[in-house]
This record gives structure tokens, C-alpha cells and sequence, in this order.
């Protein structure tokens, strides 16, 4: 794709690209009553929203809102479905191909063959190198402050209208953003927040290691990892980086962010990484317990079958498979 986006809109509005938008979209949630409504007239409601979507009459419609306690308390707000198509086709067809390609390598967050896990990995081995060439050595580890509520809309689509010259595309991410009339704040929940989140903070990505030329930078979602030799470095890039965010997206960092000397590890991502070993955080191992004994209790009162308890606890084993745990697993899945 060419480094700037002008008159694809219309080449890529097709009945085929939309259905397959809609295909990617319902995977794994097709038992949902409104994708079982939907799939039922599904050529009907995916010639309408070609239509509207060509006239640019598509407007986007409202949210559900709910909460989810894990890993912590959050806010979510839930597009309707036929959102949810649009979205999937935004970022598949404009979105990703373009601006995926100019990212760093080492930001791992809701991007393919990426994720949490791979970001840990790619943390110890930084940390196993530069016990190797400097013995010892300082981990600044940054988290931006409530970083979905903080994004400037205005500054994000700034950003975006570099690359992005087609007005119909433009169009579509103005009606996506401000479908709430709010001026900052992604929705939680969005797949396209998921790649504006990124578009945003690739701008810190990209002063970090094209200005400051800091070698071993690593990102996930608004959690950051920074090694250095010496602690003015840390220091030095500490407040290089806070005045960026500041000026340059309206952002802070909380009081999270900390230098940590190489011998005392970090936190990073739910786990507690040093150059030996990968440990799950006292909390990740507390609230695993729980979720055991709750389902250990189901399945003696006849609620649920091991096999049933066993995929509520997928996500869990994936989770802890990257890390030291061999005793704990023995110790908790010996049942299942």
C-alpha cells in the first residue's frame, strides 16, 4: 500500500469485502441472539449498509454498557452489530494495511503474532543480553494514566490525516469517533480503539527510538518497558518522554511508573519477569485460585462437568503456561 491513502474508499466498498467483515466479525459468537437475527436476512442487511455506506448516509448507532472485573474493574462499551461490520472492514481495508507497517517491531498490543506473551519473552531475553554486555542495568517501566479516557480525538485524527487523504475515509472515522459527541476517550470495546489506541501512542514509539534512540524499548497497550545501562539514563529518558506526552498527546504517565534496578525484576504485563524466570504476581496467582475453587465447587454440586470447568479455565492455562508454575499447576489442575 502507498504511504499515503487517497480514492480507495469506493474501490474497497464491495458486498463481498462487507459479508467478509461481517464473517470475521461473528466467529466464535454466533450463539449471540443478534448475530442469529442478523445471519437470518444477513444479504438484505449487508446490501442496505453498502448502500448507506456508498451514500454516506451510515450513521453509527448507540452502545450497551457493562462492566468486567478482570483483570480490573472496567468500563465497556458495546457498538451495536451492524457497527461492528463497519468497524471490522474500517481497519482490515485502511486502517492496518496502512499504518501497521510503521510500527516498531517491538510494540506487541492486539497486532498479529504479537501479544502479551511474546512482549514477556522479548523482555527476559533484553534483560539475559544486557546482564551479558553491562552486569548490571536499569528498567524503566512507564504506564500512561487512564489511557483510553485521555485520547484527544482532535489530535488522533491529526495524526491519521497525514497518512489518510481519502475524505469518504475520513468521513467514516469522523462518524466512528464522535458517534458519542465526546471530545476525548475511546470506547473500550471497539475494534477499531484497539488500532487507534496504537495509531495514538505509535507517536511515542517512534520518538523513543528515532530521537532518543533507545535500543531496547518495548510496548503493550499504554505499558511500557525501557532498559538502560546507568540510572541517568532512566532518569533522562523519563523526563524527555513525560514532556512529549504532554505536548505532543495531552498525556501523563501515573504514578506507576518507577526505575527499577535489573536485580529486582519487574512487573510487566501480569507477570514478574527477571532473566531466570517468568512468575505469575501474587494477585494473578490469588484470583486463579479463586476461580479453581469456585469452579471445584460447581462441578461437587453437580452445576457443571469437568470438561465444562475446563474451558472456563482455557484462557487461565494460557495465561500460566509462560511462566515457572509447574508446582501451582500441579497443585490446582490435578483434577482436571
Amino acid at each position: 500500500m502507498p504511504k499515503t491513502l487517497r480514492n480507495k474508499f469506493d474501490i474497497n466498498l464491495t458486498y463481498e469485502k462487507l459479508m467478509e467483515a461481517h464473517i470475521k466479525s461473528r466467529k466464535g459468537k454466533g450463539y449471540r441472539k443478534e448475530i442469529i437475527e442478523f445471519n437470518l436476512k444477513q444479504e438484505d442487511y449487508i446490501i442496505w449498509l453498502l448502500e448507506q455506506l456508498k451514500t454516506q448516509k451510515y450513521k453509527h448507532g448507540g452502545y450497551t454498557t457493562f462492566y468486567v472485573t478482570e483483570p480490573k474493574v472496567r468500563k465497556i462499551e458495546k457498538s451495536r452489530y451492524l457497527d461492528r461490520i463497519v468497524h471490522r472492514w474500517l481497519v482490515d481495508n485502511f486502517l492496518e494495511p496502512l499504518f501497521v507497517p510503521q510500527f516498531i517491531n517491538t510494540s506487541y498490543a492486539c497486532l498479529k503474532n504479537k501479544g502479551m506473551h511474546n512482549a514477556c519473552l522479548y523482555v527476559q531475553k533484553v534483560m539475559k543480553h544486557c546482564k551479558i554486555i553491562w552486569k548490571e542495568y536499569y528498567i524503566l517501566k512507564m504506564d500512561v494514566a487512564k489511557y483510553f479516557d485521555n485520547i484527544d480525538k482532535q489530535i488522533l485524527i491529526n495524526i491519521i490525516k497525514r497518512k489518510i487523504k481519502d475524505e469518504k475515509v475520513l468521513w467514516l472515522i469522523n462518524e466512528i469517533l464522535y458517534a458519542q459527541k465526546r471530545p476525548k476517550g475511546l470506547e473500550i470495546g471497539n475494534y477499531t480503539s484497539q488500532m487507534f489506541a496504537n495509531i495514538y501512542l505509535n507517536e511515542i514509539d517512534q520518538y523513543i527510538k528515532n530521537k532518543l534512540h533507545i535500543k531496547y524499548y518495548c510496548r503493550y497497550l499504554d505499558d511500557s518497558i525501557i532498559i538502560v545501562e546507568t540510572k541517568k539514563e532512566a532518569k533522562d529518558a523519563l523526563r524527555k518522554i513525560k514532556k512529549f506526552l504532554k505536548q505532543n498527546l495531552k498525556l501523563e504517565l501515573n504514578k506507576k511508573t518507577q526505575i527499577f534496578k535489573n536485580k529486582q525484576g519487574v512487573n510487566f504485563c501480569g507477570y514478574k519477569i527477571n532473566e531466570y524466570r517468568i512468575k505469575i504476581r501474587d494477585k494473578g496467582k490469588r484470583k486463579l485460585k479463586k476461580k479453581v475453587k469456585k469452579l471445584e465447587n460447581q462441578i461437587k454440586n453437580g452445576k457443571i462437568t469437568s470438561k465444562e470447568a475446563h474451558k472456563y479455565l482455557v484462557g487461565h492455562i494460557g495465561y500460566i503456561k509462560y511462566a515457572n508454575t509447574k508446582n501451582l499447576e500441579n497443585k490446582l489442575f490435578y483434577t482436571y
